[in-house]
């Protein structure tokens, strides 16, 4: 039996320096289904090649191996007689002045490229869905966390008011609240609270607790969160506890320019003053109890009067309690009010600005959202 004769896994061939087909095994001439007295002699190796792959060997592959002297594992196509084609892998050496040709079956591989191709398309879309899904779910969770803000802070006579909320996450209903809003011809009312968690179910006590709040607010401060803390003990005690933070109050101004607070607290933060002589402190406010944690909670009232110059800063702890060194400190009350010094006798929209710009500098690490509401009695 000759080499030509011969059925090995893989085909091979040797040709003239020219291309010329000199012998061919059993193997590559069943691939190809051609009769052996149909190519040697007759054809060189590049007829055997598709279109595209005569061209490559033309242009790339006999170059290289007059160069080299051999080329290994180019992945070319067979062109068979009934005009299929079959993906191989062809090695080529010049040996004693002939071109020793190896050819290897790539079906499979060629069927394992095009899976993982396919693979591959499949997942980058996915993944492209899943971005236009998460884009798309991002904007109803802001749609839906607006329509718990107020639309615009309202002009408030003889009062500057300034307002920012801070999202941690855009994949995340904040539990952070905040409204001013007019209760008769003189006063107007305000509040800035937390509710404990995140997600649709804080959403929903927000609601509940912005709108309570706006109708208890013909009462006085202390009276609203109990008529708060009230609903949320009834409706969330005997299941999934419920409870939030909130300061709420009034405002008056009068024609010397002064601005009459009153409000009350329900285990908020302390609000912050700012005198425009630059001394900056925390109210001394009695805390009251996490509202809806108990039946009958308290909530002591507070009394403060700003003159021209003066600033009030109500924030959540979001701000607080950002880390500022990687898991370790907070930021921290007296950073929050080392820096509101620093804006006495400015306006409410200065300090809020410059608040803007320290939660924004806090970027992953901050990682509860935070509401800001200020208030300033403008100098005349």
């Amino acid at each position: 039996m000759t080499a030509d004769d011969d059925t090995y896994p893989c085909g091979h061939l040797t040709t003239a320096i020219d291309g010329t087909i000199v012998s061919i095994n059993n193997t590559l001439l069943g691939w190809l289904r051609l009769d052996r007295d149909a190519v040697v002699g007759r054809l060189r190796f590049a007829d055997l090649l598709s279109i595209g792959g005569k061209l490559y060997h033309e242009t790339h592959f006999a170059p290289l191996l007059r160069l080299q002297g051999e080329v290994a594992g180019v992945a070319l196509e067979l062109k068979r007689a009934d005009s299929t084609r079959m993906p191989v892998l062809v090695s080529s050496a010049v040996v004693s002045g002939q071109i020793r040709t190896t050819v290897f079956d790539a079906q499979i591989r060629r069927a394992y490229e095009e899976e993982l191709l396919r693979e591959r398309k499949a997942a980058e879309l996915a993944r492209s869905q899943a971005e236009e899904d998460r884009t798309r779910l991002q904007d109803a969770l802001a749609v839906l966390q607006q329509s718990l803000l107020p639309a615009t802070m309202p002009t408030v006579p003889g009062v500057s008011t300034a307002a920012y909320y801070h999202t941690a996450s855009p994949d995340e209903l904040g539990g952070d609240f905040y409204d001013v809003f007019a209760i008769d011809g003189e006063r107007w009312g305000f509040f800035l609270g937390d509710v404990c968690g995140k997600g649709p179910a804080a959403a929903a006590v927000t609601s509940l607790a912005r709108y309570t709040l706006r109708a208890a607010a013909m009462h006085n401060p202390a009276a609203a969160l109990s008529t708060l803390n009230e609903l949320l003990y009834e409706r969330f005690s005997n299941g999934d506890l419920r409870y939030c933070t909130a300061v709420f109050g009034t405002l008056q101004s009068s024609e010397t320019g002064q601005i009459a607070l009153r409000f009350a607290s329900g285990g908020h933060p302390p609000p912050l003053l700012i005198r425009v002589d630059g001394t900056c402190k925390y109210l001394p406010s009695p805390d009251g109890t996490l509202i809806g944690i108990l039946p009958d909670s308290q909530f002591p009232q507070t009394e403060v009067a700003l003159e021209p110059g003066d600033l009030l800063l109500l924030y959540t702890d979001g701000l607080t309690e950002a880390r500022v060194n990687g898991e370790r400190d907070l930021y921290g009350p007296d950073a929050l009010r080392a820096l509101a010094g620093q804006y006495a006798g400015t306006s409410p929209d200065a300090l809020v600005a410059a608040l803007s710009e320290v939660l924004a500098g806090f970027g992953p690490r901050l990682a509860d959202d935070t509401a800001l509401l200020a208030f300033g009695a403008p100098v005349r």
